[in-house]
């Protein structure tokens, strides 16, 4: 009898244990971005990942694709839309081609500086602006979390030391009606690529000039192609990390709650790191003697674009231009 009771009781308690783990099962999610290790956004895969992680217990783990192994970022969008990819950080211009405000993001010199940057993606207004136009204007996915690389800055063959210096020059910019206006305003050409394509057109002369954070033209040896990086700082290189609404919908109340912690850990820490990481990235450069010019007359670019700010941000729509006004607001 005693040998039955406590089979029985045995019995009992694997059918407990396995009733709690199949409770506390462990999920895999895919977290997508164009870029490789070592940059700003794998900067934010691992937060995310590593708090995820914690907050659940160990049951939402976060697998991390980066360097597009899932296709590029507008592709990626689409992916994240359709449910296929359940998490990205994707660019704010490239946001725009789901979502055309979201060019409001790249507006040039809307941030000040480094400080300002920083701040302006950490707050909460910011956030929840951006988070409504995202879901007032497209489908299919949600803001968790703003992001950074640092600041754009020009890299080519030749040195720009003011605006004269790239007239006629044909650069490649990302796809956003921001884009189109403002280089050609400062007397350049645009062209239209994907990222991947960038190395090979410099290479080949199809553009004379490109524009990205110092971290991401080092990672990516953009220096071999173009030795020369010109400080412009022109724009702020903005992020925004998603999460597909099919996941979004299937969390618990719970889950959510811990997505969302786990994406503030972005938005409030990674900005930073990422311009730590650009310093870092410039030493190296100029270890490497790669040619800096570190004294492009910035007024010369800011004349002609300053006018620009309102204009394309009223012209965008009401979500843009109350970004662009929080933004501006911030001290």
């Amino acid at each position: 009898m005693i040998a039955r009771s406590m089979l029985g009781l045995a019995a009992t308690a694997a059918v407990l244990f396995v009733t709690g783990a199949s409770a506390q099962e462990v999920k895999h999610y895919r977290f997508a971005y164009d870029q490789p290790r070592n940059t700003g956004y794998s900067i934010a895969g691992d937060l995310f990942a590593d708090k995820l992680k914690e907050l659940s217990k160990g049951t939402m783990i976060i697998d991390q694709y980066p360097g597009a192994q899932l296709g590029q970022e507008p592709q990626v969008l689409q992916l994240v839309k359709a449910g296929d990819v359940e998490f990205a950080i994707i660019s704010s211009a490239n946001t725009a081609t789901i979502s055309p405000q979201a060019g409001v993001m790249s507006l040039h010199f809307l941030f000040r500086d480094e400080n300002h940057a920083v701040k302006g993606l950490a707050d909460p207004r910011v956030f929840e602006a951006l988070r409504t136009m995202i879901d007032e204007t497209t489908q299919g996915l949600h803001v968790i979390a703003t992001g950074s690389q640092g600041v754009r800055h020009m890299y080519s063959r030749r040195e720009i030391h003011n605006v004269g210096d790239v007239k006629g020059l044909k650069v490649r910019v990302q796809a956003t009606a921001t884009e189109d206006l403002m280089f050609p305003a400062y007397g350049a050409q645009t062209v239209h690529m994907p990222f991947g394509s960038v190395y090979t057109s410099l290479q080949t002369g199809v553009v004379d000039v490109a524009e990205n954070s110092i971290n991401v033209y080092l990672v990516n040896k953009h220096y071999e192609v173009a030795p020369v990086l010109n400080i412009t700082e022109h724009e702020a290189n903005n992020a925004l990390v998603f999460i597909s609404d099919k996941l979004w919908q299937s969390l618990s109340a719970e889950q959510k709650g811990w997505v969302q912690a786990a994406a503030n850990e972005i938005s409030t820490k990674e900005p930073q790191k990422a311009f730590d990481l650009e310093r870092t990235a410039a030493d190296k450069l100029k270890k490497m003697g790669v040619k800096i010019v570190d004294n492009v007359d910035k007024k010369s670019f800011t004349t002609i674009a300053d006018p620009y700010l309102d204009k394309l941000a009223k012209e965008l729509g009401p979500h843009a231009e109350k970004i662009k006004n929080l933004i501006r607001s911030i001290n």
